[in-house]
């Protein structure tokens, strides 16, 4: 016993980086303009919104946490309450998709930024260009094995919040009031729906999940370190959205909205401003992307040993998951290419509010387990499935296009479930009986 204790190496502030990391990762570059699109004036109350349900979804998370802690996570957490069935098999197939929405978020970002040093006639074409490189060169790293990345990642981390950070504290002071007034009207559903759309910025706390057998002193690290990397990252994207939409008009955050972060540093830090924000959006992408290859190829792996996912991606090269990181990569290419931004934001969002609804749902039926407040978890699933109408409201009326390829993706998720158990029969194991 105290040999496993002494084992565990990672405390508290580990831990808060780990969720922070997983949210800044990429998603506020990305989807900053279109919060402001939807938002306007009232951006920073959407993006605060967002965060209240994150938050609350935390709850479920750290408890959880503590009673089944495994590199499974959501895996295991939905495995232990729904049991073998078909719903826990479609929604772990569809976290799997949901990852593969976020490295596609990434990459559209990192090919947006990046195309922004190049002529404006070249852009449209090099975006592909880059946001095609940087998955197949991830790609390449993440089988040649990730650890010389994986020691930058802290600094990658210190460095992008602190240039937030910077941002916030230089462009706070520049802020005209007058862009702060609402201007979306008196539709209450509108501002929640530009909450919800972007709600996919706030999906990586959940990655502390998957180190919870590493936590040290974990019933009492792991529901501080879930709350305090959520709420620090609520001030944060709450500042951004109000030093960006207090600077720069909002038909201007428009217009750029692919990179609009960028964009929102040139009035009160010049040219300069627009390129260090430029080249933080790059590394911060890149190693989101890095980081989400890695735990997106080990999900397909812990689903593959649940008994989900075809037993090829199962197997190992090199001790690493190669046959489930390249189908990931392959579909990130895909998505990355085919979808514009507006869209892959819904279906990300939409897939974790489903995934974090289940969650929450989780605790409930396991509060007596995990010494759970269950209004708390009744709460999240409330809020889960108020946001997810809400964004399904807000697509069909202003993208119905999007309901279709919102549809196909959760009952591809399905689909495969039910294929792959008619065909095989494997049942889902749990790792903690």
């Amino acid at each position: 016993m105290n040999d496993t204790v002494s084992e565990k190496s990672i405390g508290y502030l580990s831990a808060v980086s780990i969720g922070i990391g997983g949210m800044v990762g990429g998603g506020i570059f990305a989807v900053l303009g279109l919060a402001v699109e939807l938002g306007q004036g009232k951006t920073p109350i959407a993006f605060g919104l967002a965060g209240i349900v994150a938050l609350i979804t935390s709850y479920s998370y750290a408890k959880l946490s503590v009673k089944y802690p495994s590199e499974g996570g959501t895996v295991e957490f939905l495995n232990q309450a729904f049991g073998s069935g078909l719903i826990t098999g479609g929604l772990n197939i569809l976290l799997w998709l949901s990852y593969v929405i976020m490295l596609s978020l990434y990459a559209y970002a990192f090919g947006s930024y990046g195309s922004t040093f190049f002529p404006d006639s070249m852009q449209s074409v090099l975006k592909h260009v880059l946001t095609s490189v940087i998955i197949v060169s991830l790609t390449v790293v993440n089988i040649a094995g990730a650890k010389v990345v994986g020691k930058w990642e802290e600094w990658i981390v210190a460095f992008k919040v602190a240039i937030l950070l910077i941002f916030i504290s230089v462009g706070i002071w520049s802020t005209k009031s007058h862009q702060l007034q609402p201007t979306i009207g008196a539709n209450p559903l509108q501002l929640v729906a530009g909450g919800m759309i972007i709600f996919l910025a706030y999906e990586g706390f959940e990655l502390i999940a998957n180190t919870a057998k590493d936590i040290k002193d974990p019933e009492k690290t792991l529901p501080r370190a879930y709350y305090s990397a959520v709420v620090f990252v609520i001030l944060l994207y709450v500042l951004i959205a109000f030093v960006t939409v207090g600077n720069v008009s909002v038909d201007n955050i428009i217009q750029a909205k692919d990179y609009a972060l960028a964009v929102a540093a040139e009035p009160f830090l010049g040219n300069f401003g627009f390129n260090l924000i430029a080249v933080a959006a790059l590394l911060s992408t890149a190693s989101a992307i890095n980081a989400t290859l890695y735990g997106a190829s080990r999900v397909s792996f812990i689903i593959a040993k649940d008994g989900e996912l075809p037993e090829i991606l199962e197997e190992k090269i090199w001790n690493r998951p190669i046959e489930g990181l390249l189908i990931t990569s392959a579909l990130t290419l895909i998505v990355a290419n085919t979808f514009n931004l507006n869209s892959i934001s819904i279906m990300g969002s939409a897939g974790f509010l489903l995934i974090f609804g289940a969650v929450n749902a989780s605790n409930v039926y396991l509060s007596q387990k995990t010494s759970s407040y269950r209004w708390i978890s009744i709460t999240g699933v409330v809020a889960c499935f108020v946001a997810l109408l809400t964004l399904i409201w807000y697509t069909l009326n202003n993208s119905p296009k999007d309901i279709f390829i919102l549809a196909f993706m959760i009952c591809s998720a399905f689909a495969i479930e039910v294929i792959y158990r008619r065909c095989t029969g494997r049942c889902i194991k749990k790792i903690h009986e």
